[in-house]
């Protein structure tokens, strides 16, 4: 399947290992010197409306993708443990 990073950008991913939804591809980091993506990056949202910021962007390696769908990608990461985890160190420092 051929896939333009404008079509990316309107898929859903799915992470496969917890079922649950992280959100939909907003940009795509490419390495220019071998031209191929390194990753997917789906932007952190804001929190009560932007007045407290916005959460962690979730930066997902184009290793974990399992599969490519026509409506969404499937990732082989467990993300919201990762975030949960990040979160929650900073918290504590």
């Amino acid at each position: 399947m051929i896939s333009r990073v404008a079509d990316l950008r309107r898929k859903e991913v799915i992470d496969s290992v917890s079922g649950v939804r992280v959100g939909f591809i907003d940009d795509v980091e490419i390495d220019t010197l071998t031209a191929s993506v390194r990753s997917v990056v789906i932007f952190g949202r804001p929190r009560l409306l932007g007045i407290f910021g916005k959460s962690e962007d979730v930066i997902i390696p184009w290793s974990d993708i399992t599969l490519i769908g026509e409506d969404t990608v499937l990732v082989a990461t467990n993300v919201r443990n990762k975030q949960k985890t990040i979160k929650q160190s900073k918290f504590f420092r």
